[in-house]
């Protein structure tokens, strides 16, 4: 049976407790054997590497250097990484290394809370084929991702709420490899009611999935 860790902490307005319920239920359904810790120290378990699959489930937070080494080393070894939202573009904001293995960093919502529409983009990818874009209402992510990602959806910014953004084109779901872990990053769930919308929980579970050893 396949492991999974799910690692939850950090600023409680992106409810991490309520979200780590969700994906532990999700998980649970695909036959994982799942564990649920709180706190970043959870990280520096020794059998951390022997996991199929590790959710980081934070915003903001700090993290120490052992429990962060022995994350990179357990994903670079081939353990598989994925969250939605703030669970890693926007956890443990100076650490380099951290965003260096997930492939993405916040930086803005503009709005706020706004309507926009999702574009899936690749129509072949196991994470989104079959899927629609649909409109959505939540933070637009405004994201650096590394270059190396492949991006499967996107949106386009207005340009309402900040004008010199019209017409960029934001990356909303992505995955990539860190050494021989493979990293699913979604952009969407704001917080754990919204991952009850049929997409945005699809694209979830099938990307946790593919990420999954």
């Amino acid at each position: 049976m396949r492991k999974a860790l799910i690692v939850w902490g950090g600023w409680e307005g992106h409810e991490p407790e309520q979200g780590a319920a969700v994906v532990e239920e999700m998980l649970t359904l695909e036959g994982f054997d799942v564990r649920v810790e709180q706190g970043s120290d959870s990280f520096a378990d020794p059998t951390l590497s022997e996991m199929s699959l590790i959710v980081p489930i934070f915003t903001r937070a700090t993290i120490e250097k052992v429990p962060l080494d022995n994350l990179l080393a357990a994903v670079k070894g081939g353990a598989g990484l994925g969250s939605y939202h703030g669970g890693m573009a926007a956890s443990f904001r100076n650490e380099v290394a951290f965003h260096f293995m997930c492939g993405v960093q916040w930086v803005a919502h503009p709005g706020n809370i706004i309507d926009y529409r999702v574009d899936i983009t690749n129509h072949t990818d196991p994470i989104t084929k079959g899927l629609e874009s649909f409109d959505y209402r939540s933070e637009q992510y405004y994201i650096h991702v590394d270059p190396m990602v492949e991006v499967l959806a996107t949106t386009t910014c207005s340009g309402e709420h900040a004008y010199w953004t019209k017409g960029a084109v934001l990356p909303v779901v992505i995955k990539k490899k860190f050494g021989e872990g493979r990293v699913f990053y979604s952009s969407l769930g704001h917080v754990a009611r919204e991952l009850e919308h049929p997409t945005v929980r699809e694209i979830l579970r099938r990307g946790l999935i593919w990420a999954a050893r």
